[in-house]
């Protein structure tokens, strides 16, 4: 299971700063999930108030 971040996004920090691997990358708008490091733990997407990061079979 993957995670992505879509344009539901406001950049809020809040997923950038509970992602304890440094998965999620800040420079871009959305914020984006490298998908080589992440582990899908899912924090980011709990933390998310927006309901901006979702899960995809990929």
């Amino acid at each position: 299971m993957n995670y992505q971040i879509t344009e539901e996004c406001i950049s809020c920090g809040a997923c950038y700063q509970e992602c304890k691997i440094n998965a999620i990358k800040n420079d871009a708008t959305p914020y984006a999930i490298d998908q080589e490091i992440c582990v899908a733990c899912g924090a980011c997407q709990f933390i998310c108030d927006f309901g901006a990061i979702v899960t995809s079979q990929a």
